[in-house]
């Protein structure tokens, strides 16, 4: 789901003058807490009165209470705030899972994803004046209300208890007191920053290299990061290698070397907080010889991800507060890596998918050249345009250019069932109009059967059909034609499903329309489908292109507001088939003046 395209409410006034409210429904995915931050922020700066301190606080906690959410529930999160007239600020965060209580590290769980909590309940008991957990049936929700000006106490954030080697850590004396004056609430912001920072990304290397950024030198002196897989770790081997970062760029290679002869092997059985790790002084010469370093598991959702380890020179070690700090870092990059190899995966797959969609060639037929430009614009998922062009047996070639409602899984589904069918029907020796007419009932049949189990399916699990529920109807715009060559000519026989019609270019430049508008398929039942009939003489284009291009927007105008389709194309008269696509491409192109907004595909087919 697009975040920018969630619906979200914000209210002014309401029950009490003078307060400022809002709400907003959001995914839960590793996403949500930045997007919640920058709503409330937005809502805090609008309002007049509130300090910085209170600002800060709000977006930990908020921030706090979403990742929870997102971590412990894994539904859709619904996050509402109210700046009162007092100048105090509540936040509700809602959830749809109230059998998974909110989760804290003080707690005493010892599960495999315990790095994943971190502070964040504590930080919230902390910056808050009350809190607590209000359950109903099928939701939880996890509120807080901060004081007028933010909280003074800042106790509660100090050093982590029974962390297994933080009793043992001295604070280091030339950094103690720059930690004290950083620790607090400029290690909130970090946090804030830092998870606004890293939910953005999409490749999970560049989310290792942004945690080196982000740790050193602030943190520690190096640290490295090995990514696992599932192979990995079922073959009891850490991934690699290395990502390395050192406060001197001179050191990262030796340290490298050395950290690769030894990586962290991914343990037997449960593990909370960090762990010692040896420290590879030959590696860091004569001034590094000593120090402490320490290893942290990055988990997500239960899954091992990898390992961050940390390192600071000297005799001492880290104190309580950062290795505390470097936790709640980690359950971040662990949610920014798992998110971005979600996204991989899913590119992979789409991939894949879109490769099955569409033709590996366009069929080429005697007598008559053709071009063709395909553009998705999202790269990450199956578009919602396709075509083809293939033979059809008894020197008949069809065409089609379609656009699928929607993107992605559910427009898969429908060119999966399109495409086939309508190669099936036309070699069966079925005429363009018998074949638009079979396709819109196997697509109204098709939609029937899957909202018959979706119901199925929810009575199943005690509950009836509601409003909205079930797949949506699924409908296309086609333009399909046929194609017989002959001496002198290429007979073309052509129908429009609800789809942008198409245009013919004569050599001297004079454009005319090839088809009617009819209905969409997949909406009306038993509609019935004509087809036209027209000579394309040597010389003359026949143009056929998806909304992507007609309506292709600059500012209020569209790209075909006044014929301007057929004007661009009368502009072409003497080009070759490739050279008209181009041109229209760049015209398309050129008049948003940014990139596309929507798939773009045109065909051009030119007799010779």
């Amino acid at each position: 789901m697009d975040m920018a395209a969630i619906p979200t409410q914000r209210e002014s006034g309401g029950t009490h003058p003078g307060e400022t409210r809002g709400r907003a429904t959001l995914p839960g995915s590793p996403l949500a807490p930045g997007s919640a931050r920058a709503l409330v922020r937005a809502a805090l700066a609008e309002a007049p009165g509130v300090s910085a301190r209170l600002a800060d606080d709000v977006m930990a906690v908020v921030s706090e209470l979403v990742t929870n959410a997102v971590v412990h529930a894994g539904t859709e999160v619904h996050v509402e705030w109210r700046l009162e007239q007092t100048g105090a600020f509540v936040v509700e965060v809602h959830d749809q899972h109230p059998s998974r209580a909110p989760r804290d590290a003080t707690g005493g769980e010892g599960t495999y994803d315990t790095p994943e909590y971190g502070r964040g309940l504590r930080l919230v008991a902390t910056l808050a004046e009350s809190w607590g957990v209000t359950y109903r049936a099928g939701a939880k929700t996890v509120w807080a209300r901060l004081p007028p000006g933010g909280s003074d106490d800042l106790d509660g954030l100090g050093p982590e208890p029974a962390l297994g080697i933080a009793e043992n850590l001295a604070p280091q004396p030339q950094r103690a007191e720059g930690d004290r004056d950083w620790l607090g609430r400029g290690a909130l912001s970090f946090l804030a920053e830092a998870s606004d920072l890293l939910a953005g990304q999409l490749d999970e290397n560049l989310v290792a290299a942004l945690t080196g950024q982000l740790i050193v030198p602030r943190l520690a002196d190096w640290c490295a990061v090995w990514l696992e897989d599932e192979a990995t770790v079922r073959g009891g081997v850490c991934g690699g290698p290395a990502r390395v970062w050192h406060a001197s760029e001179a050191r990262i290679e030796e340290l490298r070397c050395a950290l690769e002869k030894e990586p962290p092997c991914p343990p037997d059985g449960p593990r909370s907080g960090p762990e010692p790790y040896p420290w590879p002084g030959h590696a860091l010469g004569p001034q590094g010889a000593h120090g402490t370093a320490l290893s942290y598991r990055l988990i997500a959702g239960g899954r091992p991800l990898g390992t961050l380890v940390i390192g600071r020179c000297g005799i001492a070690g880290f104190p309580d507060e950062v290795t505390g700090l470097v936790e709640d870092l980690g359950r971040r990059v662990a949610l920014a890596i798992g998110a971005a190899r979600q996204y991989a995966r899913q590119v992979t797959i789409s991939a894949v998918l879109q490769r099955g969609l569409l033709p590996g060639a366009v069929a080429e037929i005697p007598g008559v050249r053709s071009a063709l430009v395909y553009e998705p614009c999202d790269k990450g998922g199956p578009s919602g345009d396709f075509y083809d062009v293939f033979p059809a047996g008894d020197g008949r070639w069809c065409f089609a250019v379609g656009d699928v409602q929607g993107k992605g899984p559910e427009a898969a589904v429908v060119i999966g069932l399109a495409r086939p069918w309508l190669r099936l029907l036309a070699r069966e020796g079925y005429r363009v109009a018998d074949v638009l007419d079979r396709l819109n009932q196997l697509l109204l049949d098709d939609a029937t059967e899957a909202a018959d189990a979706a119901a199925r399916a929810l009575v199943a699990g005690g509950r009836p059909m509601a409003a909205g529920d079930g797949p949506q109807t699924r409908f296309l715009s086609l333009l399909y034609g046929e194609l017989t060559p002959y001496d002198g000519g290429v007979r073309c026989t052509l129908a429009s499903a609800g789809h942008p019609l198409p245009l013919v270019l004569g050599p001297d430049g004079t454009v005319r329309t090839a088809a009617r508008p009819q209905t969409l398929l997949g909406v009306v039942e038993d509609e019935t489908y004509t087809s036209e009939t027209l000579e394309l003489r040597p010389g003359d284009s026949l143009l056929c292109v998806t909304d992507g291009v007609t309506e292709r927007r600059s500012g209020s105008r569209q790209f075909d507001d006044g014929d301007g389709l057929a004007r661009a194309l009368s502009g072409c008269a003497g080009l070759s088939a490739e050279l008209i696509a181009e041109r229209i491409r760049r015209l398309v192109h050129d008049f948003g003046g940014g990139l596309p907004e929507d798939d773009l595909a045109l065909l051009v087919l030119q007799a010779e």
